[in-house]
């Protein structure tokens, strides 16, 4: 993947450091290996999130920029308003089956996230990783992935996803909820 599509996809001049490491991380593992189940950066064209408003002032304020899971769903940045540095703003994960949830404080909580190397079960009412230690298998990249983390930002690996979770959704869930509802009614 490029840069310069995927910052001119996003409509950025700049893009977070987080982000440009991650694509240069990406680029770096083998188109074979995944570093993170389900998960992957991408140039999205808003097609997915169109399905929930074309509306231009609901689509303005979300950056769609990655896979979050096998099966369709999407990260996107959610400004939200404030003054906050784009790195800052909060990340949702719009559901391929339904379900919009407010996911992650910020990019790097999300790095964080994945982690734990289970996509994200994304439903109306919740959204949650599961992972039955039976039957994981680390996925290819990971290890490289959880040293980069470590080396570039200085982030653990968590093993409790939903603390994460809980926090983004306490400090941001009822601000997106009321904005979402204002373009999208079940």
């Amino acid at each position: 993947m490029q840069l310069k599509e995927f910052k001119q996809n996003l409509g950025l001049t700049d893009i977070p450091t987080e982000l440009e490491k991650l694509i240069h991380f990406q680029n770096t593992v083998s188109d074979f290996e995944e570093y993170s189940q389900g998960f992957g950066v991408l140039i999205d064209d808003k097609s997915g999130i169109k399905s929930w408003s074309e509306d231009e002032a609901f689509l303005e304020r979300l950056f769609p920029f990655a896979q979050a899971n096998g099966s369709g769903s999407i990260y996107a940045v959610w400004n939200d308003g404030s003054s906050k540095a784009f790195n800052e703003l909060p990340v949702v994960v719009f559901g391929d089956e339904g379900g919009v949830h407010v996911v992650a404080e910020n990019l790097l909580a999300l790095l964080q996230l994945l982690t734990f190397d289970s996509e994200i079960s994304v439903d109306h009412e919740e959204v949650y990783f599961y992972k039955d230690e039976e039957d994981y298998e680390e996925s290819e990249g990971h290890a490289s992935y959880k040293n980069w983390l470590k080396e570039q930002f200085g982030l653990e690996p968590i093993e409790n996803p939903d603390e994460l979770i809980e926090r983004a959704q306490e400090k941001y869930k009822a601000d997106f909820d009321s904005w979402f509802t204002t373009y999208y009614k079940d």
